[in-house]
């Protein structure tokens, strides 16, 4: 797996050192009509200052969303509070754009963010306290998969209100094969399941082992969870059909493959079916790809006209995000739609994009808030150096199109 993201990299850089130098509008406005989708983008300065920080949290990657109230396809409004998982974090002071001595990393924390504006007066971010008081994981995976030395790099999940209103979160084992920023393999998925997800410490939370780490030639080594839809009418979806609709991407292409599940039988993995391109199957295996060239953490949302719309990172690192427009939420999706040229692509120390999706609980109507994380390939000297290359940056994608 690492040495295919390796390969898979330096073709994106090789194929984008063309444009890494282009000067990228604040706002940008497109049209595609084949498929009838009229749309802007613009980049949001101030949701992305949101995480420019200079104290305690100042950097991470991941960033999912959930409302604690379960709602999670359309905003609430100004009394909701949603719950945000990031990965691997940076802890410390920064002065002068440098992490002072003593920054450390862990591997997954939590930030808080009450209404739908981007307001720092409304944001909180949270990570555990050891009993020396220095900062520690929250997650760490503990259960009969784990192994010494692993630890869990967060995918998506829900809020399951058929289940008290229970945070249902991926957690993927990660261990580290070497000193780099890629040096590492997944070699299984867990299901947290969080009993109280508004407020930390989460110390009791249960860690269930899964079928959703994939092993065969096809797909080769991958993994599900990197997206969630939540289909139900207590989530706001327009069209619900009941399901939990579970996302990968897979293999070298990186193809998009579906998964479902009723809600109240989420940890029932027996009744779990995987989409084969003609019907719903029980055999993992059989899933087909419905779309390739997509990034391991993306987002399928509803729209206005009944339509679904898949956001993610072009081949999962590269200076583009894309959307494609899909008949449901498993497709067939259109041909995709690049939105957004990054303008932080291999701009000092060379800074790359990757995983962007979008945040239907945080938008306005008619709006998608989109996010994407940067990082280096010399990630753990860079930040020593400048601490704000590594957090999440926000487009906002409008269209009447959109809910």
């Amino acid at each position: 797996m690492l040495q295919n993201t390796l390969k898979l990299l330096t073709l994106i850089l090789l194929f984008s050192c063309g444009t890494s130098n282009t000067t990228v509008e604040n706002k940008v406005e497109q049209s595609t009509d084949s498929i009838g989708f009229e749309y802007t983008v613009e980049f949001s300065q101030e949701w992305t200052d949101l995480f420019y920080r200079k104290s305690g949290w100042f950097g991470a990657d991941g960033i999912f969303s959930f409302t604690l109230n379960g709602v999670d396809s359309t905003a609430s409004g100004e009394n909701q509070r949603t719950l945000l998982t990031f990965s691997d974090t940076y802890i410390g002071e920064v002065v002068d754009n440098k992490p002072l001595p003593g920054n450390t990393m862990v591997n997954n924390t939590v930030a808080y963010i009450n209404g739908i504006e981007p307001n720092k007066e409304e944001i909180s971010f949270h990570y555990k306290m050891d009993k020396d008081g220095k900062p520690a994981t929250f997650f760490i995976p503990d259960n009969e998969n784990a192994k010494p030395g692993q630890y869990y790099w967060l995918g998506d999940g829900f809020i399951n209100r058929e289940d008290e209103g229970k945070l249902y979160l991926i957690a993927y084992h990660v261990e580290k094969t070497g000193p780099n920023v890629f040096d590492f393999a997944l070699s299984n998925v867990s299901l947290l399941i969080i009993p109280d997800p508004s407020k930390p410490d989460f110390d009791d939370y249960e860690q269930i082992t899964t079928p959703l780490h994939i092993s065969n030639e096809r797909f080769g080594e991958a993994d599900m969870g990197g997206g969630f839809f939540v289909n139900t009418e207590w989530a706001g979806a327009p069209n619900p059909d009941g399901f939990v609709y579970v996302y990968g991407c897979l293999g070298e292409k990186k193809e998009l493959a579906v998964a479902r599940v009723k809600p109240a039988t989420f940890k029932d993995f027996d009744t779990w079916t995987y989409w084969n391109g003609n019907s719903w199957v029980e055999d993992i295996n059989q899933m087909v790809a419905v779309a390739e060239n997509v990034s391991n953490e993306l987002s399928v949302s509803p729209m206005k006209n009944g339509k679904y719309i898949l956001v993610y990172q072009v081949m999962g690192l590269s200076d583009k995000v894309a959307v494609r427009i899909g008949e449901s939420p498993y497709g067939p999706f259109d041909e995709p739609i690049e939105i957004w040229t990054t303008p932080e692509f291999n701009q000092p120390p060379g800074i790359f994009p990757y995983n962007a999706k979008a945040h239907p609980s945080l938008s306005k109507p008619g709006e998608l808030l989109i996010s994407y994380n940067t990082i280096t390939f010399d990630f753990w000297n860079d930040i020593q150096e400048n601490a704000h290359i590594y957090r999440p940056r926000i487009i906002i994608l409008k269209s009447k199109s959109l809910r």
